[in-house]
């Protein structure tokens, strides 16, 4: 089969540019695809030096791009399409105007909802319902999400499949080999990555770094990403540096340290295997999916988060540990705790390690496959096999 996805493409800085990007790859893996591309949103005022994988770009705020874009989709090239859905990265109202594309579509349409709302605007929720109308199917990544879609947006639940975030699959490694080649040797290390942003809650982690240090004088704290663009042109370094005068004044800037930029795949990789704990301490329940928390699953590492609808799921059943949105001091207990019992450490990284294989991006690409065979064999229904659901049953 030949697919289509539409989505942000690197060399563009946000998750779901790397995410499309990582399932173009993994579908052109499949023995069962012969071409996958990419079409791209471009965001206004921005070009980007998009690789020959990404047959077309959308102008975000200009239809007439989405037209083309249809008409592209519609010439015989392509047998199916797979949305990437994120209110974000679609111009007009809520993201409306790739309705306009979805309306000239005359191609079987397959889309992931990265983001589904619990309180919709009425206009969200139409949006949000316009599109799994048009889809034949339509993947969450969580078994929130497919409940969600079906009670809140009266989604046909035989129409909702879920797949987990896909990661790479790469082998475990002890921290301590990381951190010698990263000059961190001796130094207990806390990462936190992703594009900076205030709902990431980065200034609860810093909060509770003193306690931490009591008991760990040589730990360190590492914030491992660039600003987010949005956040970049709406108010600049702002946030950042709030972060950093926070630092200052609580006297801990040897122990904390921002890394400000966006990080090669390689090198992201060595950065959490080399941490001793990861964190995602995020403000808001409402977190769907998030790709640094499956890929630090995914690579094993012991993990203290707020307990938002993706980790609530992924970590449930002592997979790692859960702390109250905005509470620093029982973030700081959890770190603790944990960091005072190794084996609990090693025993919650080699079952994350091990549950986390059916999340890799080969076996997350051969799922997608399985979904866009059987909408292009006119089979509908959920299929049995279900990624997420049998994590949380493990």
């Amino acid at each position: 089969m030949s697919v289509a996805v539409i989505g942000n493409s690197l060399p563009r800085l946000c998750g779901i540019a790397t995410f499309t990007t990582d399932l173009q790859q993994a579908l052109i893996q499949s023995s069962r695809v012969d071409k996958a591309s990419i079409v791209a949103m471009t965001d206004r005022g921005h070009q980007y030096d998009y690789p020959p994988v990404v047959d077309l770009s959308i102008a975000e705020e200009d239809l007439h791009s989405y037209e083309a874009a249809a008409r592209h989709l519609n010439s015989g090239r392509f047998d199916i399409v797979s949305l990437q859905h994120e209110f974000g990265i679609f111009g007009g109202v809520d993201g409306d105007n790739i309705l306009d594309l979805i309306d000239d579509l005359r191609r079987p349409l397959v889309t992931t909802m990265h983001t589904i709302l619990s309180s919709p605007g009425l206009h969200q929720r139409y949006v949000t319902e316009r599109i799994a109308g048009s889809s034949e199917r339509v993947i969450v990544m969580s078994e929130k999400g497919a409940w969600m879609l079906a009670e809140r947006y009266r989604v046909d639940p035989q129409k909702i499949d879920v797949i987990a975030h896909g990661i790479p699959d790469v082998p475990i490694v002890a921290p301590d080999i990381i951190k010698a080649k990263r000059g961190f040797i001796g130094r207990t290390v806390i990462l936190t990555f992703g594009l900076l942003s205030p709902n990431k809650g980065i200034e609860v982690m810093i909060d509770a770094m003193p306690a931490v240090l009591k008991s760990y004088p040589d730990a360190l704290y590492i914030v491992l990403g660039a600003t987010h663009p949005n956040l970049l042109r709406t108010d600049g370094e702002n946030y950042r540096t709030g972060l950093v005068g926070r630092v200052d004044k609580l006297g801990i800037t040897s122990n904390v340290l921002f890394i400000d930029q966006f990080i090669e795949r390689r090198d992201l990789l060595e950065y959490i295997a080399m941490c001793d704990l990861y964190v995602t301490p995020y403000l808001s329940e409402e977190q769907m999916t998030s790709g640094t928390l499956a890929y630090s699953f995914g690579l094993g590492r012991p993990i203290v988060s707020t307990p938002y609808w993706h980790a609530t799921e992924l970590l449930a059943g002592g997979r790692g540990e859960l702390v109250p949105f905005g509470d620093s001091k029982a973030t700081g207990d959890a770190i603790t705790a944990l960091l005072a019992n190794p084996a609990r450490c090693r025993a919650i990284s080699q079952r994350n390690y091990s549950e986390s294989r059916s999340m890799t991006w080969r076996c997350v690409g051969e799922q997608y496959v399985d979904v866009f065979a059987d909408v292009l064999g006119g089979r509908t229904g959920r299929r049995e096999a279900r990624p997420a659901a049998a994590l949380n049953a493990a």
